[in-house]
């Protein structure tokens, strides 16, 4: 089959440096579409109509059309209609953490539905204000609801991330292209990285299991 993985000597280590970059864009895509999904459920569950109009369109728009066409899209008109020359890695971000954020307004809405509504006349009859209610008590049981449904969305972020290659991004995918042109071989390098990102995911996973163990004994 002439396979010969002894031509990753001398660039493993390079391409394991992708990994910073790979786990940071996760990172901040995953907290920012968190953030920004979250602001997206209050309104779809909000008395005020265009709120709830702006967060469904939205949402439309970004699950109705290819992750990959929002990336380019952002990477290449921002600085066609903005004049702005935007990095390729804070393009990849915000495209993810936008489209993260329309799937993740859905998950997070059904997670606050879901939390006892006897518990919100209570705070209501005691005065909380709204805003004290949403953070101090009804979010927090709303994400330990839905808290495996966050993780698999860490998840698929983390290996949707190999499409920021397109656009430049040094991370696992973009390396090991790199070395698949300098060696003539991309198979060996495609595999190893591959690998990587099977572990990364696995140790996601782990740390997501230790986590639900310790919700659960709080309960």
């Amino acid at each position: 089959m002439n396979l010969d993985f002894s031509v990753l000597n001398g660039y493993i280590p390079y391409i394991l440096k992708g990994i910073t970059i790979t786990l940071l864009f996760t990172l901040v895509s995953a907290l920012f579409g968190f953030i920004w999904g979250t602001i997206l459920s209050l309104f779809k569950i909000s008395h005020i109509r265009p709120l709830r109009w702006f967060a469904n369109v939205y949402t439309s728009i970004f699950r109705g059309t290819p992750l990959l066409l929002q990336l380019v899209l952002i990477y290449y008109a921002t600085p066609q209609l903005f004049q702005y020359d935007i990095s390729p890695l804070m393009a990849a971000g915000l495209a993810f953490g936008l489209n993260s954020a329309a799937y993740l307004s859905e998950t997070i809405r059904g997670g606050i539905q879901s939390v006892d509504k006897g518990q919100r006349e209570a705070a209501m009859s005691l005065g909380i204000p709204y805003k004290t209610m949403m953070v101090s008590i009804i979010l927090p049981q709303a994400v330990k609801n839905i808290l495996p449904a966050l993780v698999n969305e860490c998840i698929s972020l983390l290996k949707e991330s190999s499409l920021v290659s397109v656009i430049g991004v040094e991370d696992l995918m973009r390396r090991a292209n790199v070395v698949g042109s300098d060696t003539f071989k991309y198979f060996e390098p495609l595999v190893f990285v591959g690998a990587v990102y099977y572990v990364l995911v696995l140790i996601l996973t782990f740390v997501t299991q230790i986590l639900e163990r310790r919700m659960r004994r709080s309960d």
